[in-house]
């Protein structure tokens, strides 16, 4: 395994003002030393003095400010994208104050002019991040940085803006962070903070902990061979490489002092004595426990599963082998999931062909419901993709050591040179049997709102988890989404500094599938009805999910920003009835009116 060194770095950091008398308190809110006890000895610790260079924004040659609109151009709720020259800005007037902030999701780059604005923050249109429009800040996910915030002034009823040339081309700021203190004083098998998994969970976690003044020692330990990266491309861009889905540089983790040990797999977790013991025998100590370590993938229980060429796509290397040996070859999916379907999506132009075997009639029915469902699978029948439905894999047959054939239940046989098994997982959580962790029937972690199991000091964030989900009234669920495990591990890390901040967001993922996108937001998992607007042949449209009679989570294909809407309006703590589905539509998709997220109730 490796260790990423700490080295002193010197770090430009742009912040505003208020910001800065914020981040640079400790985590309990003064500014005092921090005390944290390791191997039960108390240490003081103080928030790093950052060796900060000149601020790049200060330097007027590097600034731009320009006139971009008349105060009465814009209304109260309006957001409009200006042009400085030299870049954009999204310029918002909320309660009479005008606000500018980067135009840009970090994430993926969405234009947030055509996102949604509601009480003092701005959602993603395709993904459902939310900045703070006062300072930029990131409050929910998915990704990693928040917005640039420029300087609004008023002169002779003229809007100014003033600007940093560097933010308008970057589009994102890093939240500054504090550093380890005396990290070459520590004994390699104790830390404070051990986090075992390094996906969004686990990295939102460590960031967190540094934006909020943790000085002390962070490990991160992780199976994988790479630093955390942006794991839905590995089914969405499959020839993706590693560095290119990276979620942060290595330098990213030098500078702020987060160590990462690759290739190393947590055996057993003495909770009494809070050390976790390696598969190789390798013990380490820690004060706080955070387990993100996700899911395993299932595997097919038929003759043949541990043939050459049949994969369960989990890493970039898995990825990018299935594209090579799939192109111009026949390709056999097992298993319409989301996986299963994005992957078929992606290989239909690349492979000769393309079959895809389930046991259901109708992909994604339990989730989507059967009318949506069919609406895909006709998409992907109108791209060559062949579907054998309600049947299953019987055998996998082989020429010379390798897949040549995939025989269904059914007594099909399919010409297959690459198979991709995609039939869900089941959450990485063995080693915990004998650990003392809450454990449920089906593996899952029990966690509370603050993401704290039943052991004291110990954590547990992604998609290995149940937790109380106040969209539906603190019931217990595991949701498996990307944007889910980057709030859990922010959650985790707040109370791990005692915050008391308990999790509140609503759910929201998207697929990919031939250059279409679907958004989803809320939990539907037991709906008893879907009310459908809009034309599902023109793959145009927008599905709520209904259980009795108030709508529990919606999903749209070209009908945004309607998802995001719908999920400002839930976070709200807003009820929509079956019968109000109409007048959403009307209200927040035609007329862009979103005075009905006001207020409370129903």
């Amino acid at each position: 395994f490796w260790v990423i060194p700490a080295v002193e770095v010197k770090i430009e950091v742009v912040i505003p003002e208020k910001e800065r008398s914020k981040e640079e308190m400790s985590p309990n809110g003064k500014a005092s030393p921090l005390i944290y006890k390791v191997n039960g000895t108390a240490r003081h610790y103080h928030l790093e003095e950052h060796p900060i260079a000149s601020n790049p924004y200060h330097n007027p040659k590097d600034m731009v400010e320009a006139s971009v609109c008349h105060v009465k151009d814009l209304e109260n709720g309006q957001m409009r994208e200006v042009d400085l020259g030299c870049g954009k800005a999204l310029l918002i007037k909320e309660s009479g104050e005008f606000h500018a902030v980067g135009h840009k999701c970090p994430h993926y780059g969405a234009p947030l002019v055509k996102g949604v604005l509601s009480k003092g923050r701005v959602r993603c249109p395709w993904h459902g991040a939310c900045f703070n429009i006062g300072t930029g800040d990131i409050e929910d996910f998915p990704g990693l940085d928040s917005l640039p915030r420029f300087q609004v002034k008023i002169e002779k009823e003229k809007v100014y803006i003033r600007a940093s040339k560097q933010a308008l081309q970057t589009q994102r700021r890093t939240k500054m962070m504090a550093k380890c203190i005396s990290l070459s004083n520590y004994n390699l098998s104790s830390t404070n903070v051990l986090i075992i998994g390094a996906g969004a969970a686990g990295l939102v976690c460590a960031e967190t902990l540094r934006q909020e003044g943790f000085s002390d020692r962070i490990v991160m330990c992780t199976m994988d061979r790479h630093l955390p990266y942006d794991r839905p491309k590995l089914s969405k861009s499959m020839d993706s490489h590693p560095e290119q889905i990276a979620l942060r540089p290595k330098e990213f983790f030098c500078t702020y002092d987060i160590e990462v040990l690759t290739e190393m797999q947590v055996a057993a977790v003495d909770v009494k004595n809070k050390i976790a013991v390696f598969k190789d025998g390798f013990k380490m100590e820690y004060n706080k426990l955070l387990i993100a370590t996700g899911n395993t993938p299932k595997t097919l229980s038929c003759k043949g599963k541990e043939m050459e060429n049949v994969f369960n796509i989990r890493t970039p290397e898995d990825a990018n082998r299935v594209v090579k040996l799939a192109t111009s070859k026949n390709v056999v999916i097992v298993g319409a999931s989301f996986l299963g379907m994005e992957v078929a999506a992606y290989l239909a132009e690349r492979a000769h062909s393309v079959s895809l075997v389930e046991l259901e009639h109708v992909p994604f029915k339990k989730f989507f419901g059967e009318r949506v469902g069919r609406a895909v699978m006709k998409m992907f029948e109108n791209n060559r993709v062949k579907f054998y439905m309600q049947t299953e894999v019987s055998e996998l047959r082989e020429q010379e050591g390798k897949l040549k054939e995939v025989v269904l239940k059914s007594g099909k046989v399919l010409r297959a040179d690459v198979c991709v098994v995609g039939v869900g997982a089941v959450p990485a959580t063995g080693f915990l049997k004998q650990s003392g962790i809450n454990i449920d029937s089906k593996g899952f972690i029990v966690v509370n709102k603050m993401m704290q199991t039943n052991i004291p000091g110990v954590f547990a964030a992604g998609d290995a988890v149940t937790f109380p989900l106040a969209l539906r009234n603190n019931k217990k669920v595991n949701v498996p989404h990307w944007q889910m495990a980057h709030m859990h591990g922010r959650i985790a890390a707040l109370n791990m500094l005692a915050h008391g901040t308990e999790i509140s967001t609503v759910p929201y993922l998207w697929t990919a599938m031939f250059g279409k996108s679907i958004r989803y937001a809320g939990h539907g998992e037991g709906f008893d009805d879907v009310v459908i607007q809009g034309d599902l042949d023109e793959l145009k449209f927008v599905a709520f999910y209904t259980k009795s009679d108030e709508v529990v989570a919606v999903a749209s294909m070209n009908y945004d920003p309607i998802v995001s809407k719908v999920a400002e309006v839930l976070a709200a703590g807003r009820t929509i009835r079956k019968r109000d589905v109409d007048a959403v539509v009307f209200l927040s998709f035609r007329t862009g009116d979103m005075s009905w997220l006001t207020g409370k109730g129903t």
